[in-house]
C-alpha cells in the first residue's frame, strides 16, 4: 500500500509536474507507491490504483495522440481506453492516432509509465475526460512511475488550460 504527504515543498526533489504544480499554488497530495513490472499486463495505472486503494475510475492515465498537425493529451480514467475519434473531435481536428511512444516520451520528458500531463517539456494541448467532474479528486502520474498526484479536476483544467470531454470509453 502506498502513502500520501500533502502539499509542500517537495524534499524529494520534485518532478517538473510538481515543480508546475507547486507554482502554479494549487493543492494536491502526493502518493508513493512501490512500483513493479510485475502483473504489467492491466498497465501501469491499474497497478496504482490498486496498490494506492483507489477505484480505477478516479485514477487517470495520461495518453498522447497525433492529429496529423499537432499533439494532444488525452486524459483518462485507467479503467477505460481512449475515444481517438472524440478526442480530435474536442480539439478541432479531424482524426487523431496514437503518438508513438518515443516520440511521447520526448516531448513529455517522462518515461511512459510515468508520463504527467503537467510539467511536459512541450506543452500540449490536454483533455481530461468528463467523467474526471464527478470527483472531488482525481489521481495522475506525478511524473515517475510510483508516484501519483491527487488534484481537483478543476485545478487539472485550469494549469493546463484544458478542456472536459466524453474520450474514454469502456
Amino acid at each position: 500500500m502506498g502513502h500520501a504527504s500533502k502539499q509542500g515543498k517537495s524534499n524529494k526533489g520534485g518532478t517538473p509536474a510538481i515543480v508546475q504544480l507547486e507554482r502554479a499554488g494549487v493543492t494536491f497530495e502526493l502518493y508513493e507507491y512501490e512500483h513493479s513490472n510485475d502483473h504489467m499486463d492491466d498497465g501501469y495505472g491499474v497497478e496504482a490504483a490498486a496498490k494506492l486503494g483507489f477505484d480505477e475510475h478516479q485514477v487517470f492515465k495520461t495518453l498522447m495522440a497525433d492529429t496529423g498537425s499537432a499533439r494532444v493529451v488525452g486524459v483518462v480514467p485507467v479503467s477505460g481506453h481512449m475515444d481517438l475519434k472524440a478526442l480530435a473531435a474536442a480539439v478541432g481536428a479531424k482524426k487523431a492516432a496514437m503518438a508513438d511512444p518515443k516520440v511521447a516520451m520526448r516531448e513529455s520528458g517522462y518515461v511512459v509509465g510515468g508520463i504527467s500531463p503537467f510539467g511536459q517539456k512541450t506543452r500540449h494541448r490536454t483533455v481530461l475526460d468528463e467523467s474526471a467532474l464527478g470527483f472531488e479528486r482525481i489521481l495522475v502520474s506525478g511524473g515517475k512511475r510510483g508516484l501519483s498526484i491527487g488534484i481537483a479536476p478543476a485545478d487539472l483544467i485550469a494549469v493546463l488550460d484544458a478542456v472536459a470531454a466524453p474520450i474514454g470509453t469502456w
